[in-house]
């Protein structure tokens, strides 16, 4: 239900400023109900395309004068495709967004869609107002400015002989200037000369570097929209989630060592024990190489002579560890 009142509250600013500008296809309906103006401006008609290729004369101008007032059937798919070419032009969609130009795009894309749109005609109005050439022609050509013409085309001033002399000594250089021009353009040298040999020093400098792209202030718009948006964005995220966290306190680390010392003392423990292991495998293994040469050479040994023996070396490997 928000959404509806949002969308129909800016479908009627945008209707409002259509008669605003005077755009000549809103200007005799005199439409109030917001579905009215809902299925004006977001669904599939000609009038919607009369708006919508009104704006784009607007926007551009040489759009106006390629086109003609009505359109026919087989012109309506290059109008279309032109009019999207534009709207990627200034940033504001694809060149293959033909549902959009079309009408049959969401509600809230073609009204946000439009909604650009007609603030770069109010914005280009306002700083670039049309001045109709008939009329200043008319003013140009007036009775009372006819003389002022004429002596712009055949002026007669001569300037006298004194004033020519002044001229020519005005115009002579001093000792003093052109010694400050030469200082100038010997510093201006220099400065050249260093900046190229610092240039060919940075990398960066010699690859090619691609050509900037044409300023536009449609665009600059565009991105400013879009920082404002994602500024907005991580403002409404930061004070949802982020506060809670960034405002509570630190920990504070205890500067007590006995823990460290514990597991310190755990872990060698249980290195020792490692190792006890590894010498019992070895042991084990030097037994049991023992015992297969023993059998081998036919010597036999009883069993209490084996296991006196491992106690044996048991002993002696234990004696070598510290207490």
């Amino acid at each position: 239900m928000a959404a509806c009142l949002k969308e129909e509250k800016q479908v009627r600013r945008i209707y409002e400023a259509l008669q605003a500008a005077s755009c000549p296809w809103v200007g005799g309906l005199g439409l109030q109900e917001a579905e009215t103006l809902l299925r004006l401006l977001t669904s599939p008609s000609e009038h919607r395309t009369n708006i919508l290729m009104w704006i784009c004369c607007r926007i551009n101008q040489n759009f106006w004068s390629s086109k003609k007032t009505s359109v026919t059937a087989e012109e309506r798919g290059v109008l279309t495709r032109e009019m999207a070419q534009l709207g990627q032009e200034l940033m504001l969609c694809r060149a293959d967004d033909v549902d959009l130009i079309e009408g049959r795009a969401s509600v809230g894309r073609q009204i946000s869609f439009l909604e650009q749109l007609l603030t770069i005609v109010s914005s280009r109005t306002s700083s670039r107002p049309r001045v109709d050439a008939e009329t200043m022609l008319d003013v140009f050509y007036a009775t009372e400015n006819l003389p002022h013409l004429s002596q712009m085309l055949e002026p007669v001033f001569q300037p006298w002989t004194g004033h020519m002399k002044t001229l020519e000594k005005d115009t002579k250089p001093s000792s003093k200037q052109s010694k400050e021009v030469a200082d100038v353009c010997a510093l201006l040298e220099t400065t050249q000369s260093a900046l190229e040999d610092l240039q060919s020093e940075c990398e960066f400098w010699n690859k090619d570097v691609p050509s900037p792209s044409v300023f536009s202030p449609s665009s600059l718009r565009v991105a400013a929209c879009d920082l404002q948006q994602l500024i907005a964005t991580f403002s409404h995220v930061f004070e949802s989630d982020l506060r809670v966290y960034c405002s509570s306190e630190h920990r504070s680390f205890s500067a007590e060592t006995d823990v460290f010392k514990r597991v310190h003392q755990l872990l060698q423990a249980c290195l020792t024990e490692v190792e006890m292991l590894k010498e019992v495998s070895e042991a084990s293994l030097s037994l049991k190489e023992d015992l297969e040469q023993l059998q081998s050479r036919g010597h036999k040994h009883t069993l209490q002579d084996r296991l006196e023996e491992v106690a044996e070396r048991v002993s002696d490997f234990l004696s070598l560890l510290p207490s």
